[in-house]
């Protein structure tokens, strides 16, 4: 903040913090944002990293006795491949990999959430120190509390439903099954069917998405408003603040965790019954 700039207020506190850096369209009416691009940014960082340490991985990994590092990431492996083992029934050459993507990279997504709160606008003090001008523009740090981020990926989940249910039954099987389960093959249930599956498809990749930006979100506004205890300038506000800092902090590595295991545990639960008829 400027030096003499009068304060924000609270809600242009949290509404300052919740406003991504966005490209804008011109639309008939309004402007619409086209790209939240603080969301892909830490989308694509993120994915970089679980790469990378994967990679890191399989490079070192030996026969003999493991490192911390290779047989951290073995007990990963391990509990990935007991899940999906339980879930899937058919070929996971593909399925197995894949969650255990999925779990890193949403986990790094999700931890995103510890950096500071008002590490942007420490880093525009520190600019305006150094006598420059130019400040850094609105930013979300954390991908998954972005509704369009966990409705990407769980579209992503979607494609892959579609894609196993044709590749297992085939088109013909997959189409029957849309319109002839779970009533009955009979004409007359055909719309009935049909639409019980669409709602379920939706109802799968909407409910995917909302609960990872729901909680994740939630954990947010949490640490916005700790952080506003320190803003009162009193003794029992900074106490507060440290105090419900520290403890929200610990209790959000659950959060982060459990999170990133739940939406992996859903993709395998999805693409499990992608494998199996009604």
């Amino acid at each position: 903040m400027a030096a003499g700039a009068e304060a924000p207020t609270s809600s242009e506190y949290i509404v300052e913090h919740l406003t991504h850096f966005s490209s804008m369209k011109q639309g008939f009416i309004i402007d619409m944002h086209v790209v939240n691009w603080d969301t892909m940014f830490w989308s694509v960082l993120c994915g970089v990293i679980t790469i990378a340490i994967l990679l890191k991985a399989a490079r070192k990994a030996t026969s003999g006795v493991p490192g911390r590092f290779q047989a951290a990431i073995e007990m990963l492996v391990e509990m990935v491949e007991s899940q999906s083992k339980s879930i899937v029934h058919g070929d996971r050459s593909f399925i197995a990999p894949l969650a255990l993507t999925v779990f890193m990279w949403v986990f790094f997504m999700n931890a995103v959430d510890f950096i500071p709160v008002d590490w942007i606008h420490g880093v525009n003090e520190l600019l305006e120190l150094v006598g420059l001008h130019s400040h850094l523009p609105h930013h979300r740090a954390v991908p998954t509390a972005d509704l369009n981020g966990t409705l990407g990926m769980a579209i992503g989940v979607l494609i892959l439903m579609l894609y196993y249910n044709i590749k297992i039954k085939g088109v013909g099987g997959f189409v029957h099954e849309l319109f002839c389960a779970p009533f009955g093959a009979h004409p007359a249930l055909w719309i009935f069917n049909f639409a019980l599956n669409l709602i379920e498809f939706v109802a799968k990749t909407v409910s995917l998405a909302m609960r990872l930006f729901g909680n994740m979100y939630a954990g947010e506004l949490v640490f916005l408003l700790i952080a506003l205890l320190g803003a009162t300038a009193t003794w029992w506000g900074i106490g507060m603040h440290v105090v419900a800092g520290t403890v929200w902090a610990i209790f959000h590595i659950l959060i982060v965790v459990l999170q990133a295991f739940i939406f992996m545990m859903l993709t395998l639960v999805y693409l499990g019954q992608a494998h199996e008829g009604h």
